[in-house]
């Protein structure tokens, strides 16, 4: 047997090589290759695109018509979460003959799967000198068994941006820490960096990673603020866009949903749905008893990589927790559990830690395959749904991806019967107690649909139409409303169709209708208010350079601004 010797001038013994089909890297590519193809393979079988997935398509559809990151024309409310994924989709969108709905269901499987390969590959760097054995994809499994991370790995929302952007970061900073060259190093805090304008809340683990950068290379106070500016610039720029062109500091979404405010006891609640029906508790403590094994080995680099994803995770899942969680099952909280699997995707196989790991595959097998919510057999639009199953049941289709496909929701066909039918420009508004639809005439030189849908009915309707939702997503006027006592999560508000009358049709409006016409001049008396005047003014009228100038200084005070969203309560403007 060969000799090799050491720094320390002993010699070690060098085993002769093996033939590749039984070395470890060997069997560690094939695990790693079997739990993407099982993934993207169980990801596609629960593809759809949801309605709010659907809500980002059409200011797709108004960018690439030349109409600007919008939902309705001439009108300039940020309805999407994520200004990347929508760059993105525009992008991709170009590509002729390919309906926008199959583009963001594929992309986001795409980056959901490359997502969890880069976190795997991140696992494998940093366990590479333990990993004699190989390594098992113990923590992946994980992800496979779950249903949230199979049904959201497309959903036409930016869950699989996310997965990408998470797990690329960790990757990078697993890769490149351990040189000093700048040009290795500035990538990593520009992807750190894009946290912001993947979601808002990511910004937390944007702080976590570019802190554990600047811990690990431990740069001067010179190069250390270069390195922060790298990161900052795309975000800052975003930001500056949003305060000029839209009159906000967030998107309006975080009005919408009042992120400001915080529902601990809602979060929790939320929380306790994820964790309790799949026994979560369960692998996530055989992971971390697997991870324990190796602390003889721990070293500063090993620590701080470890502590990004840890920290990250915790600090995520708290946010969402504070907020009071979201409507969709699992959804918010999938960011910070990708996260907390991120240093244990992937572990050294050892005499230890062969059990353990053999008991997450058992667990996975069980949880993928019979282990579900309570609601799930009978998915409702109450409280915390199972989105994917509510939407397939409502529609009749297994894959709901098409917006034609949500023309097969109960009350659709009655909605577009009615909006076909308008001639010339007016407002339609819904009596939700009939159910039964009215048109009032206007001046403005368009039709303007008072809506509760809006996702599939933005793509099924033209984009000269304006669809004014009661949430608030696109009306900014019910985005400044007071919320609902005990409204459903992530629909805190809803501004009766009263007001939009006020605001679009033509005063005096006829008795009889779903409406009092003593309610309607209420609303118009109320929105005749500087405050709410002004966020008219800042959405509607055509920017100039100084129309962008007083958006982006009023932005700072504009977000604060709350009014009745009952017409009779009388507005005290100030």
């Amino acid at each position: 047997m060969a000799q090799r010797s050491t720094t320390a001038g002993e010699s070690t013994p060098v085993w002769p090589s093996r033939a590749w089909f039984v070395r470890p890297s060997t069997w560690t590519w094939f695990g790693f290759g079997l739990v993407l193809m099982v993934y993207a393979d169980l990801a596609w079988r629960r593809r759809w695109m949801s309605d709010d997935g659907l809500i980002v398509l059409r200011t797709v559809r108004q960018i690439l018509a030349g109409n600007g990151p919008v939902f309705n024309i001439g009108e300039r409310v940020e309805t999407n979460t994520s200004p990347l994924w929508t760059g993105i989709l525009s992008v991709l969108g170009l590509i002729p003959g390919v309906p926008l709905e199959g583009i963001s269901v594929v992309t986001g499987l795409v980056f959901s799967v490359a997502g969890l390969f880069f976190g795997l590959d991140g696992a494998r760097r940093l366990y590479q000198p333990m990993a004699f054995h190989g390594l098992a994809p113990a923590g992946a499994l994980v992800v496979c068994a779950l249903p949230p991370f199979r049904d959201f790995a497309t959903s036409g929302l930016e869950t699989g941006l996310i997965t990408l952007w998470l797990g690329g970061t960790w990757w990078l900073l697993v890769r490149r820490t351990s040189t000093m060259d700048d040009l290795r190093t500035w990538p990593v805090a520009v992807v750190a960096g894009l946290g912001p304008l993947v979601r808002p809340d990511l910004a937390i683990f944007s702080g976590v990673a570019l802190l554990a950068l600047l811990v690990l290379l431990r740069p001067g106070r010179r190069r250390a603020l270069r390195l922060l500016a790298v990161a900052a610039v795309l975000p800052l720029a975003y930001q500056v866009f949003r305060m000029g062109y839209y009159g906000l500091l967030t998107p309006n979404t975080a009005l919408v949903k009042e992120a400001s405010e915080a529902d601990w006891g809602r979060g929790w609640t939320y929380f306790v749905d994820l964790v309790q029906p799949y026994w979560l508790w369960l692998p996530l403590l055989i992971l971390a008893a697997a991870a324990v094994t190796f602390k003889s080995t721990v070293d500063k680099t090993f620590a701080v990589l470890t502590a990004v994803p840890l920290v990250g995770a915790v600090l995520l899942s708290l946010y969402v927790i504070r907020v009071g969680g979201d409507f969709m099952h699992g959804r918010m909280l999938l960011p910070a559990l990708f996260c907390l699997l991120l240093p244990v995707l992937a572990l050294p196989v050892t005499r230890v830690t062969t059990a353990l790991l053999l008991a997450v595959g058992i667990w996975a097998f069980v949880a993928a395959g019979s282990l579900r919510p309570p609601y799930s057999a009978s998915p409702r639009a109450v409280g915390i749904t199972d989105e994917r199953s509510f939407w397939s049941r409502s529609t009749g289709h297994e894959h709901p991806i098409l917006a034609e496909d949500y023309a097969d929701y109960p009350s659709m066909p009655a909605t577009l019967d009615a909006i076909r039918g308008v001639e010339g420009p007016a407002v339609l508004v819904q009596d939700y107690a009939t159910r039964r639809w009215y048109a009032y005439p206007t001046d403005r030189p368009y039709v303007t649909v008072a809506a509760d849908s809006m996702g599939a009915l933005g793509l099924l309707i033209p984009l000269d139409m304006r669809l004014r939702d009661g949430y608030g997503l696109a009306n900014p006027y019910a985005a400044h409303s007071t919320s609902l006592p005990n409204g459903r999560t992530g629909h805190q508000k809803w501004l009766p169709p009263v007001w939009e009358l006020a605001n679009s049709a033509r005063l005096p409006i006829a008795a009889g209708g779903p409406v009092k016409p003593e309610d309607v001049a209420a609303a118009r008396l109320a929105l005749s208010c500087p405050e709410i005047m002004a966020i008219d003014v800042s959405v509607r009228d055509p920017l100039t350079a100084g129309r962008f100038a007083d958006n982006l200084i009023g932005s700072f005070t504009r977000g604060s601004v709350r009014f009745p969203r009952v017409a009779t309560v009388p507005v005290v403007c100030g």
